[in-house]
């Protein structure tokens, strides 16, 4: 892209180098007012280019703090988004939302007025994340991989210990085939302790009761041990050394500080084994611009993916595009410091990362590799491809890795 613009200067011409988003922001078609008449009028591929060079510059203007400028690119936006549109126009709808979210927040009393009457509920937030679960195979494959991951790090154990460092949905039905597998065994079930650690004391509540009815049904013996998190952290917790741990969400890191934190806190618990699912994706830049993005690239693949895979009429697709992917959208776009919550970070970052901590990768095995190419040949869709290398996993939509699983264990 650098090359391409540097046809357009003189030999000696110097310039200031610029960044991801201002280079291609320099490549696209200027920006124009267009008249209404002249929006109806254009293609599919047209409008969404112009749909992203206006978020691009409404980014910038705000980057920038020209709210005043970006206020008439979100004006613009308005006219060519629509969540009744085609996919571009839809996940337009979405970002346009996010920026005006993210200006609202420069007067936080308008801000807090205009939500104050907001109520977030946590049953909605499961009913979704078990919507996602059940309509695409990203998690499924995931957790294929991961079951079959802790079945054999855990082979002969006479006590289990499995600990959720985020004991959100899917996790529950997760772990429920997890008892189904060891209450299998020839020799006779172990002991199980699951560990689930999360925000809210609902989503607790429901995975205890869950998972306690199908241990009494299978005549397991079980204990659940619920850790209710008031912070982003997971020190002072000290679970026995016969464990595995399992990563159903994202983790995510908000400074060095805590990223230190999280890793000295993953060496104190000394897994025998720890498996990491994360959603593949560099939300976690420095500059509002670089999320935008990145933000853009993945959602606009997970967008397709749900245009190709679920009707379109479907109201469970709607309310995971809403209540899902446009709320995460919003947290990384609007929201900064301890509000934003969803700082997804690509497999190669938590590989250096995890290496640092002194945790070495373990293979996930060639059955598991086949248990989940199985699953994903149920769905009938060549979109969808699993990609391994280097012992790790990355679950593809049309090329690009969305979901990761990978699997550690402390070095001696």
């Amino acid at each position: 892209m650098e090359e391409t613009f540097e046809t357009n200067q003189r030999p000696n011409s110097k310039k200031k180098p610029r960044e991801k988003g201002e280079q291609i922001l320099s490549l696209l078609p200027p920006p124009v007012d267009i008249e209404m008449s002249e929006l109806r009028i254009l293609k599919c591929e047209e409008r969404g280019l112009y749909l992203i060079h206006l978020l691009l510059t409404c980014a910038n203007h705000v980057a920038n703090g020209s709210l005043e400028n970006a206020n008439i690119a979100l004006k613009q936006i308005s006219r060519l988004a629509s969540p009744d549109g085609d996919f571009m126009q839809r996940m337009a709808a979405y970002f346009m939302q996010a920026l005006a979210d993210r200006i609202l927040k420069a007067w936080p009393g308008l801000h807090m007025a205009l939500n104050s009457t907001r109520i977030a509920l946590v049953s909605e937030e499961i009913i979704v994340r078990k919507l996602f679960f059940q309509l695409f195979p990203f998690l499924k494959v995931a957790f294929v991989r991961t079951n079959q991951a802790v079945n054999e790090a855990m082979e002969g154990e006479k006590m289990v210990h499995i600990i959720y460092l985020n004991a959100v949905e899917p996790a529950p039905w997760v772990a429920l085939a997890l008892i189904q597998a060891l209450s299998a065994r020839p020799e006779g079930p172990p002991h199980l302790r699951i560990t689930g650690i999360h925000q809210q004391k609902q989503v607790l509540d429901q995975m205890a009761h869950r998972l306690t009815e199908e241990a009494e049904k299978l005549d397991l013996p079980f204990q659940f041990n619920p850790v209710l998190l008031e912070k982003d952290t997971i020190n002072g917790y000290s679970p026995s050394p016969d464990s595995a741990s399992s990563s159903p969400a994202p983790l995510s890191s908000t400074g060095s500080v805590k990223v230190d934190s999280f890793q000295n806190a993953l060496w104190g618990l000394s897994p025998k084994l720890m498996v990491v699912t994360e959603q593949d994706s560099n939300h976690n830049g420095s500059t509002l611009m670089e999320i935008l993005l990145e933000s853009l690239y993945s959602y606009a693949a997970l967008f397709d993916c749900s245009e190709s895979t679920v009707s379109r009429t479907s109201p469970e697709r709607l309310k995971v595009k809403k209540m899902l992917f446009g709320e995460e959208i919003k947290n990384i776009i609007a929201c900064e410091g301890a509000e934003r919550k969803e700082r997804h970070e690509k497999l190669e970052k938590w590989i250096q990362r995890l290496d640092l901590a002194g945790l070495g990768n373990v293979p996930l095995s060639y059955y598991g590799m086949l248990h989940a190419r199985r699953l994903l040949q149920g769905y009938n869709c060549d979109g969808y491809k699993i990609k391994e290398e280097n012992g790790w996993v990355g679950i593809c939509w049309q090329g690009r890795r969305l979901f990761s699983v990978s699997a550690w264990r402390c070095r001696k």
